[in-house]
């Protein structure tokens, strides 16, 4: 049996949905999901001189299982014949599930969970986890039961190809198509550098969609010919690149994006489409580093 699905369970309405949602991703790939609870110690809520908090003395013990138990019934539900362990560990969720992604094929979370920061459009877990998780991220966001094909963020980048790979494995054990989406637009082409450049420089649009279709063919060749029972859409659109990954991700049941594309800045772990779909997609979003585990 291979790496199993991590889940985080912190016991919100999200989280329940991001373990039914493990437990099927851990069917598919016939592997186990753990279910991860993690919590820090409130030291700055300790009077001086006051004793060290524990679970045993703040009771916290009882609501830790139950939370669990809830977590298990709805895995079950999911998938009846997935083996399930747990593990309740003292720290900080992030740290956690990083290190437990080490060890994982698939991390899933919620994208709203429990703590200070519940009212944000996205919780602070699943952007750390997309930026430096080890496997890949899975957030569960957007519509209820979503269904349609699974959605491709293809840039053509080196560092997108784990991406491609994860596409074509999802939609192969999902039974559905694959629908390779690149944006491509006039300001995506580099003009020459240099003090001599002309203010005003005139661009091929259609010499850039010609070689936007070269590349869109180019990533995708390759994993056709691996998986030659998914069936694949291949679709070239000339507009922005966030919005309209945002838009087409209405009709899909994931889209999978890369943690960088092309451009950007070096230092950013997760570039800004990947970051907007994570905010605004709607349907769930699977992240994937280009980086190798260690």
């Amino acid at each position: 049996m291979g790496d199993p699905v991590v889940v985080g369970v912190d016991g919100s309405a999200s989280s329940l949905e991001a373990v039914g949602v493990a437990a099927h991703e851990a069917g598919l790939r016939d592997v186990g999901l753990r279910l991860v609870h993690a919590f820090g110690w409130p030291s700055m809520r300790l009077p001086p001189g006051g004793p060290r908090w524990s679970p045993a003395m703040a009771g916290v013990r009882e609501l830790v299982d139950g939370t669990l138990a809830r977590a298990e019934q709805r895995a079950h539900a999911a998938a009846p014949h997935v083996e399930i362990t747990r593990d309740v560990t003292v720290g900080e969720p992030l740290t956690v599930l990083e290190i437990e992604s080490r060890t994982a094929s698939l991390v899933v979370v919620g994208s709203r969970g429990r703590g200070a920061f519940a009212g944000l459009l996205l919780g602070s877990t699943a952007v750390h986890l997309a930026g430096y998780s080890r496997c890949p991220v899975l957030v569960v966001r957007g519509r209820p039961d979503p269904g349609g094909p699974v959605l491709l963020a293809a840039d053509g980048s080196p560092a997108g190809e784990p991406a491609v790979a994860f596409a074509f494995t999802e939609a192969s054990l999902r039974g559905t198509g694959l629908v390779a989406l690149h944006v491509w637009n006039t300001w995506t082409e580099r003009s020459a550098e240099g003090p001599v450049d002309p203010l005003n420089v005139v661009t091929d649009a259609e010499h850039l969609r010609e070689k936007a279709q070269r590349l869109l063919d180019d990533t995708l060749s390759p994993w056709q010919r691996r998986f030659p029972h998914v069936g694949v859409e291949r679709r070239l659109v000339r507009s922005r690149v966030r919005p309209a990954l945002i838009e087409a991700s209405r009709d899909a049941q994931l889209v999978v994006a890369g943690a960088r594309g092309r451009g950007g800045f070096t230092g950013l772990v997760l570039g800004s489409a990947s970051q907007a779909l994570l905010h605004h997609a709607h349907c769930p979003v699977a992240v994937v580093r280009g980086e190798e585990r260690s």
